[in-house]
């Protein structure tokens, strides 16, 4: 993903990189490079998170100390990071989203709108595909939109993640969860809704993962010299 930004930032005249964090450097980039968050002394208008939830504790600590915004693209976090996340919000503004790309969160507005009308008499079960390095599993996203059904039902679902060893009575409360994993699938998600001889699917694939770079930059445009708070892609889109 930090490539990928960094391509995409070219083509962006009123956007540059400041300076970059990784634990390895790339001898090809023509901006500064620190392997500790903490020794990076360039001032920038915010910050760019894709990585791993391990380097979410430094880093917001880095953007607190330098008041900085923050754009969290990163999944899988423990609930301690998401707790740091959320007391941080309180004197710096965060963007945190399971999910960059606007279509993925436009088709989590559209979840909400159908499953009112759905949830008494339409099964809902979620399918993830990703490649084959993905380490979290079932993706953020998966819960993204998961959440994004139990957010706009009465009955609140319970989620189930596969179905191996499980006999049950598929019940209508139930929310499946299945991942797939295989070669270079930049992601896809499909959400089903089987009723009665009848079923819906909603479909979003990300065919490159310049979505979610694209997505970033939008939302780091979006966020600098915001006042402290939580912020997401609804407020983006509204």
């Amino acid at each position: 993903m930090g490539r990928i930004i960094r391509e995409m930032v070219k083509e962006m005249p009123d956007t540059e990189i400041a300076a970059g964090v990784d634990s390895v450097t790339d001898e090809t980039a023509d901006f500064p490079q620190f392997t500790d968050i903490a020794d990076c002394d360039v001032p920038a208008d915010v910050a760019v998170d894709f990585s791993n939830h391990t380097a979410i504790p430094p880093l917001i600590d880095f953007c607190l100390a330098k008041k900085l915004p923050v754009i969290v693209g990163t999944t899988a976090m423990t609930p301690e990071c998401l707790a740091q996340i959320e007391e941080a919000s309180k004197e710096i503004p965060i963007f945190r989203s399971a999910n960059m790309s606007l279509g993925i969160n436009l088709l989590a507005k559209a979840i909400k709108a159908i499953t009112p009308a759905l949830e008494d008499s339409f099964n809902v079960e979620i399918v993830e595909k990703h490649h084959n390095q993905k380490k979290d599993s079932p993706s953020g996203t998966a819960i993204l939109l998961a959440d994004a059904v139990n957010d706009s039902c009465e009955t609140k679902k319970d989620y189930m993640f596969g179905r191996h060893g499980v006999t049950d009575e598929c019940k209508i409360t139930d929310l499946g969860i299945h991942a797939i994993r295989g070669g270079t699938i930049p992601g896809e998600h499909i959400v089903i809704y089987a009723g009665t001889d009848e079923i819906i699917e909603l479909r979003h694939t990300a065919l490159s993962r310049k979505i979610f770079a694209s997505g970033a930059l939008k939302a780091a445009a979006f966020m600098a010299g915001r006042e402290p708070g939580m912020y997401d892609m609804n407020d983006m889109l509204k």
